[in-house]
């Protein structure tokens, strides 16, 4: 008979202490990552607004909300080997108390390139908070039980990005800066990481051996493969907050609150399909997971692209935030699943960059089909890429089932 001790972690087992209030501040740890970029989404077109004057100011209002993924994808590999080797926790409050700094610096900066390097050291900032906070669930729990932590981690930071989302949309309505304070909030955070979160304690062997074999074992074709759909599922699923509020614009729905809403049932639906993450994949393998979200999301971005006024985007928002419900837990359970104990850290330092590399790179990519105001084609391109990927992952999927392979 299996008991709830067998999903915990052999970390876990040297810190009887964990309670509700270390996995409360996990959750809340993770959730400041949703806060990186979509918070000042609805804000975005009253940016391009304001600073006008730059002949480059559409690009550069994209890269507002996605120069910080570059800086986590730069960043996240480094961090991961700092959780490795000096601890979580300090990693914890040292990007945790950036994030707040930077995160906030929008409040004062006077012109684009100041808010990009606000936002850039932000990256770095996120970087350290992700990739403790999905350590942290590999080191404190195993099996079964990390799916459902994981399902839950990942509910969690939908509920925050719709209240973030939702917020910044009324935030953007009384001023474009407003939303900026949103990113204080994490100040608050400080006290919980030091009294609530136990340091693990795990085997630092691999910290002496050779860096050939430490990169080897993040390279394994499972570990790649993961990565590569993490960097895949991020491009397509970004184009929602980069370019939502300007094909609503288009579509003559220019109020950022909208915009705020129409994301906000978006991170709504991945939460509450997140928390029936565990249950899933009970019944259905890894592969199969990345399948059928794949599958949902491409059915969503196929109905904004077809869509003709602010009603009929709704029902694709509901379905793209349905599949990241699935895509994102399972990324992370995957990842941790395959990752050696010794080397957790810098998995999730990898899984951290690619998730964060595809989102720097969506609007780059997106952008040629947007800039002429055709926004439906940016959608529907992404929609007929991850439906690629969809069916690989099936294929996939059904070849381990064949072989009997879980």
């Amino acid at each position: 008979m299996r008991t709830p001790v067998d999903d915990i972690s052999p970390a876990f087992a040297s810190h009887p202490q964990g309670t509700a209030a270390r996995n409360a501040t996990i959750l809340f740890l993770a959730a400041l990552t949703i806060m990186a970029g979509a918070t000042i989404s609805p804000a975005l077109p009253a940016i391009e607004s304001h600073f006008s004057d730059n002949p480059q100011a559409a690009i550069l209002t994209r890269l507002v909300l996605t120069i910080p993924a570059l800086f986590i994808a730069l960043s996240a590999p480094f961090a991961g080997v700092l959780a490795d080797r000096y601890g979580r926790r300090p990693v914890a409050i040292a990007a945790v108390i950036l994030y707040g700094l930077a995160g906030s610096s929008g409040l004062v900066a006077d012109s684009l390139p100041g808010l990009l390097i606000g936002r850039a050291l932000l990256g770095v900032a996120v970087a350290g908070v992700m990739t403790v906070a999905t350590a942290l669930v590999g080191d404190f729990f195993s099996g079964a039980g990390r799916d459902r932590f994981m399902g839950l981690q990942a509910a969690f930071i939908g509920m925050g990005g719709l209240v973030f989302l939702t917020g910044g949309g009324l935030l953007a309505e009384l001023h474009w800066r407003a939303p900026f304070f949103i990113y204080a909030i994490a100040f608050g955070l400080l006290p919980a990481i030091a009294l609530f979160i136990p340091e693990p304690v795990l085997d630092r062997r691999a910290d002496t051996a050779s860096p050939r074999a430490a990169s080897a074992g993040l390279f394994t074709i499972p570990l790649t493969a993961v990565f590569v759909a993490a960097v895949l599922n991020s491009i397509v699923f970004y184009l929602m907050p980069t370019q939502l509020p300007f094909h609503l614009r288009e579509l003559g729905t220019a109020a950022p609150i909208l915009a705020g809403m129409a994301l906000g049932l978006m991170t709504l639906a991945s939460a509450l399909m997140s928390f029936c993450y565990g249950r899933v994949r009970r019944h259905v393998s890894v592969a199969g997971v990345f399948a059928l979200g794949f599958f949902l999301l491409a059915g969503g971005l196929g109905i904004v692209a077809l869509a003709e006024d602010y009603t009929a985007i709704l029902p694709g928002a509901l379905l793209a935030g349905c599949a990241i419900g699935l895509v994102m837990p399972n990324l992370n359970s995957a990842a941790m699943g395959l990752a050696d104990e010794r080397q957790r850290g810098r998995v999730a330092g990898m899984l951290t960059a690619s998730i964060f590399f595809g989102q720097f790179i969506s609007p780059l990519i997106s952008q040629p089909l947007s800039a002429q105001g055709d926004y439906a084609s940016a959608f529907g391109f992404g929609a007929a890429m991850i439906m690629a990927a969809s069916l690989t992952a099936f294929t996939v999927a059904a070849t381990r089932r064949r072989r009997g392979i879980a």
